[in-house]
């Protein structure tokens, strides 16, 4: 199979991150290996980097999500919503070669293209406060 882009290889995260949240038994490395064959994608670096690197840091994106979510625990956040939450946070926080802008502007294309279209706003305001706390902490 041919390599991806960056935005399929984005997708493909978001999917491992979404099936995660309805296999809560099973281990990420068991997610990711059943995932990969069952929709045959290919060995690709950020996937792998970004996938395992946000359920490294779970509890810390959370509490991220959870200062910018309006009261709203990540848990009363839509599983696709929330999934795209976290793969972007993670970008901003972890991943300098990716600009912050275009981290926001695809986790939006995943919701608006994946859940219910009222939690666009939502998602960007909670992706806008993380991004500006995000930015501060790094000064």
């Amino acid at each position: 199979m041919a390599a991806i882009t960056r935005k399929e290889a984005r997708a493909q995260v978001f999917h491992l991150l979404f099936e995660t949240e309805f296999h809560t038994e099973a281990s990420p490395e068991e997610i990711y290996a059943l995932s990969q064959e069952d929709r045959e994608f290919v060995e690709d670096a950020y996937i792998r980097r970004v996938y395992f690197g946000v359920r490294e840091h779970l509890a810390e994106i959370d509490e991220i999500m959870a200062r910018h979510a309006n009261g709203w625990k990540p848990s009363r956040i839509t599983p696709i919503s929330r999934s795209a939450i976290r793969l972007c946070i993670f970008e901003m926080k972890y991943m300098d070669d990716i600009p912050a802008a275009v981290s926001i502007n695809e986790a939006i294309e995943l919701v608006k293209t994946y859940d219910d279209p009222k939690m666009r706003t939502f998602v960007n305001g909670v992706l806008h406060g993380a991004k500006t706390e995000l930015e501060e902490a790094a000064k």
